[in-house]
């Protein structure tokens, strides 16, 4: 009986071990193959590649990848869950995440949608100087080679964009006007004023003699010419002349071809979660009410003889909320992240090793761009950057800056990102796959976290805490109201002014934003309203035995995972931590 049981125990290991090794093999094969459809990924993970080029979206290549990704969907459906261990269960529900989206995306045409109000494919382009090496000659012929794939690029860009126009999947016409004004400021007469030609702007390298390295700097300008600045021109002039006019009348992705499924598609992709819009607009209303009380306390505490639309109304034109130069608001930006920067110990037992530097938005980018993003590393020598949009300074207030910083510097998207790529233990789907619910409800709760380590020294600063707050609240009752219940977007512009202290410039960016990226904004709010009520499990049923710094750490440990997961994680963390608790 001994020798059966210890028979039955060592065929249960290897039927273990062969589960395991099954998916950490598909795993590797899964993102070998994105890094082959995603060439400037694969140069970004320091992967060498022969030729330099871009993506393939042909309508063979797009229809060749979907069907892979279905046949590698139907591989790790057959993976058996129960034989993996907690870690790679969850590295089986991100690839399965992550997979799915990329098979959804196709099944209703997202790829016809290249670009929203802010930015797309062709502003993303503009990374590609930082995203490459520039060691030796050939790191510059290879540069070159992907920038001479733009006018492929562009044009398959350009067919899908025509296929939209022919089945009524545009972006809406109303909030296109500013896009042809940001593919325009990427055409440079003198090419070496284009950004792309940066790697060139030097007078000489050490790697090759000065004459060589003329002839390249001119044989850079020639394809910048010839080849860059021709495909931007030949689309800018797609836009002006095809596209805006032929673009649809109507705003919500219901008016879209099967648009009622995609956009609860989108809801559930970017909340992991299966509320409804209905639900996810309900919850909105009750968050605002709920602020709202917050912010009148705040105007309490000053004083302040108005109502709440006055004290906004004042907040917004008094000049001494507001910047005089770009250099005082990014200084301003730099002192809070090394302010923020000193208080982390006390939130965290264990901090990333990559920096993040602070940076303005670029110009060519910036008009129509969010107030500030936090944009990761592009190579293993770069550092992470806190962006601030340093453009129409009267509309970027200082007491909104606090938060901005925790949520896109520390201890939100710089620090959640890096340690998930810092953890060098895991496939790297887990490592680099930013799953939005998780990632923006952490860089929400990060805002919040500001007020346990006294960030916010006035009352000023505190309601620039609950404006963000409310921005991210009233986002679901905006984007479900446009998306699902026929909102104009005057009446989007009006609820958020009416309940945000954002100016009306940064307003009326971000309903635009919503508008062409259907249902993002619905993870920020929903992200952090589960990690609270995590956190407040936790506290509740640890009492004296909860540790914050232990509290984050479960959170983070994991790297970005759905919400289902995050809830797994948190039970056994405190499970585990009253176990001990009994020893």
């Amino acid at each position: 009986m001994k020798h059966l049981l210890l028979a039955l125990l060592l065929v249960s290991s290897i039927s273990f071990a062969s589960e395991s090794k099954k998916l950490n093999e598909l795993l590797d094969t899964i993102w070998t193959w994105e890094l082959k459809n995603s060439p400037v990924l694969a140069t970004r993970m320091g992967q060498k590649q022969e030729v330099g080029r871009l993506a393939d979206l042909s309508p063979e290549g797009l229809a060749t990848q979907n069907q892979q990704a279905l046949q590698y969907m139907q591989s790790l459906n057959k993976i058996k869950v129960k034989r993996l261990d907690v870690s790679e269960q969850i590295s089986l529900s991100v690839q399965k995440l992550r997979l799915q989206n990329q098979i959804d995306e196709y099944q209703f045409k997202g790829h016809y949608l290249p670009f929203t109000s802010e930015s797309g494919f062709y502003s993303g382009l503009a990374f590609l100087p930082n995203t490459h090496k520039f060691n030796s000659a050939a790191d510059y012929e290879f540069y070159l080679q992907r920038l001479s794939d733009f006018p492929r690029y562009f044009a398959e860009q350009t067919h899908w964009l025509k296929e939209g126009l022919k089945s009524g999947m545009t972006q809406p016409r109303e909030v296109l006007d500013i896009v042809p004004q940001l593919v325009q400021n990427f055409i440079h007469e003198n090419p070496t004023e284009s950004g792309f030609y940066g790697p060139f702007a030097k007078d000489s390298v050490a790697f090759m003699n000065d004459n060589d390295w003329l002839a390249l700097q001119k044989q850079a300008q020639q394809v910048i010419s010839n080849r860059v600045i021709v495909a931007y021109q030949k689309f800018y002039e797609f836009l002006n002349k095809e596209y805006l006019p032929g673009a649809k009348k109507t705003l919500g992705a219901i008016t879209w071809p099967d648009g009622e499924a995609y956009y609860q598609n989108r809801a559930a992709y970017y909340t992991t979660t299966s509320l409804t819009a209905d639900e996810i607009h309900q919850l909105g209303l009750s968050e605002v009410k709920r602020i709202r009380s917050e912010m009148q306390e705040v105007i309490d505490s000053l004083q302040y003889e108005g109502d709440l639309a006055q004290f906004i109304q004042f907040l917004r034109t008094d000049p001494q909320f507001y910047a005089k130069t770009e250099d005082e608001i990014l200084r301003y930006a730099a002192y809070l992240s090394k302010r923020i920067d000193a208080r982390l110990p006390k939130l965290f037992s264990y901090l990333p090793r990559t920096p993040y530097g602070v940076a303005p938005v670029p110009e060519s980018i910036a008009p129509n761009y969010t107030t500030g993003r936090y944009i990761s590393p592009t190579n293993d020598t770069e550092p992470g950057y806190y962006w601030v949009n340093t453009y129409a300074l009267d509309k970027r207030p200082l007491y909104a800056l606090p938060a901005l910083t925790l949520h896109e510097a520390v201890p939100g998207h710089h620090l959640q990102i890096a340690l998930s790529q810092e953890l060098e233990d895991l496939p790297n789907v887990r490592r680099y796959t930013y799953i939005s619910a998780f990632g923006e409800g952490w860089g929400l709760y990060s805002e919040y976290l500001g007020k346990e380590v006294d960030f916010y020294e006035t009352p000023y600063d505190e309601f620039g805490r609950l404006s963000y707050e409310m921005w991210r609240a009233t986002r679901l009752v905006v984007d479900t109201g446009i998306h699902t219940k026929g909102w104009t977007r005057q009446q989007a512009v009006a609820y958020m002014l009416e309940n945000t202290a954002l100016s009306e410039h940064n307003v009326r960016t971000e309903v635009d934003r919503y508008i062409t990226w259907p249902a993002q904004a619905l993870s920020y709010k929903i992200g952090e309203l589960t990690i609270k009520r995590l956190r407040q499990e936790a506290e509740t049923k640890l009492a004296d035995k909860f540790d914050v710094r232990a509290f984050h750490k479960a959170v983070l440990a994991h790297g970005s995972v759905p919400l289902t997961t995050l809830e797994e994680n948190i039970a056994r963390y405190i499970s585990d931590t009253l176990k001990q608790k009994d020893k």
